[in-house]
């Protein structure tokens, strides 16, 4: 499924010859839309040629459609596409002054490479000028660090403001193009050609314009009744690459290397846990965060845990294993990292590291030495609630464990997302 690494796949010196086709392709295309020519760039924002609204906005509504339109029939996983990472109002300040330069100097850092490289004088001075800022944002930027780094917001997109689905959004921002460019067809004439109002034509003439414009919103209405793949559908696409770790039980746990993982100083380790209130306020892990089994359809709360820092350490928890194991199959399909279920569940945890008699008991349909049950139950009766203030909610370590012999493999292993990126400097 795309996208792919091509690096991976054909290895560095093809991979990055095409890159290179691609980056010089881009050029050429923008040198023969015109966007090597500064008078041409600067004349947008007189309303004379909108020629770098149509384009640019072209590019991103096609490719937004395509992505889109990919993902919904199962051909490209979205949550592998890097998205820069929002912070607002440092992105706002800097938006503003890269726009300022933009009118100032006539191009943006993209165009004036396209400048320079055919030789034009005001793209030289341009890219000159472009590496001096650089060199002056890199060196001032520990005197304000904190208003650089402030507002973060992660991987924050149309779908995330609004409230409202991917297929809605694309197809609103497919009719919101549409509109810019009728305009700004209106507006050449008017201000670049000097049209009288009552002169200018106000329906589109050009054939080929309306067949693309159509062509446009049927892709979006596509989209939008197609719809997004559910984490069910991801989990049948990756289904027979990660069904076997499944049954080679490679992302099963041990408690005991769950308590290493929980008192590791270079990890953060997060325990969800998938049970009712009332079992979670019998007994839980220490740190351990209820959440119940429709939170992993939420977007933001996948998005959440897409977010944390690389060398976390995800653990699903339930009595057995179940219900974490169902969790996991859609946490995983949604593209979560470092995701791991606790083998046996809480009831094989306490038959490793059980709370006193006073304090709870086996249930009669517990066996005695297995600690495991075959459905989500918990198989011990509690005479008070504990929650986590008893200690075998965190051992600390795994001595007890040692002194009874019991050994296993540990299986934990960090893996960073592969992510794709690119776009226009």
């Amino acid at each position: 499924m795309a996208p792919f690494d091509i690096v991976a796949v054909l290895g560095k010196l093809a991979g990055y010859l095409v890159y290179l086709v691609i980056g010089v392709g881009f050029g050429m295309a923008l040198e023969m839309s015109g966007f090597g020519d500064s008078r041409k760039l600067s004349a947008q924002f007189y309303f004379k040629d909108m020629t770098v609204l149509k384009v640019m906005f072209t590019a991103i509504v096609v490719a937004m459609v395509l992505i889109f339109a990919f993902s919904s029939v199962g051909l490209l996983d979205f949550s592998r596409l890097y998205v820069n990472p929002t912070y607002l109002w440092p992105g706002i300040i800097g938006g503003l002054i890269m726009g300022v330069g933009f009118i100032v100097g006539g191009f943006c850092p993209g165009t004036s490479l396209v400048a320079a490289a055919t030789w034009k004088i005001d793209g030289l001075f341009f890219v000159v000028g472009v590496a001096f800022g650089t060199f002056v944002f890199g060196e001032s930027l520990p005197n304000f660090t904190g208003f650089f780094n402030s507002s973060y917001m992660g991987r924050f997109i149309i779908p995330d403001l609004l409230g409202i689905g991917a297929g809605l959004t694309v197809l609103l921002v497919v009719l919101m193009a549409l509109t810019m460019f009728y305009w700004a067809e209106l507006g050449e004439l008017f201000f670049g050609q000097k049209m009288a109002w009552k002169e200018i034509p106000k329906h589109p003439t050009n054939a080929r314009k309306v067949m693309a414009s159509a062509a446009l919103v049927f892709a979006g209405l596509f989209v939008l009744f197609s719809g997004q793949p559910t984490p069910g559908q991801k989990w049948n696409w990756i289904k027979d690459k990660e069904e076997p770790r499944l049954t080679a039980r490679e992302v099963y746990i041990h408690p005991g290397e769950l308590v290493e993982v929980m008192n590791d100083p270079m990890l953060y380790c997060t325990i969800l846990d998938i049970r009712s209130e009332s079992d979670f306020n019998l007994f839980h892990l220490e740190n351990a965060r209820r959440i119940d089994f429709n939170d992993v359809y939420d977007r933001l709360f996948v998005k959440g845990l897409s977010e944390v820092p690389s060398n976390t350490v995800i653990v699903l928890v339930s009595n057995g294993e179940t219900d974490a194991t169902r969790a996991y199959k859609l946490l995983k399909a949604q593209g979560v990292m470092n995701l791991y279920i606790l083998s046996g569940g809480i009831n094989q945890w306490l038959s490793f590291f059980p709370p006193d008699a006073a304090s709870v008991v086996p249930a009669s349909t517990q066996p005695a030495a297995s600690g495991q049950v075959k459905d989500e139950s918990l198989g011990y009766i509690f005479k008070i609630a504990l929650g986590a203030s008893h200690k075998s909610s965190n051992p600390g370590d795994i001595k007890s464990l040692e002194q009874r012999g019991v050994t296993f493999d540990r299986k934990v292993k960090i893996q960073k997302k592969k992510v794709l990126s690119g776009g226009c400097g």
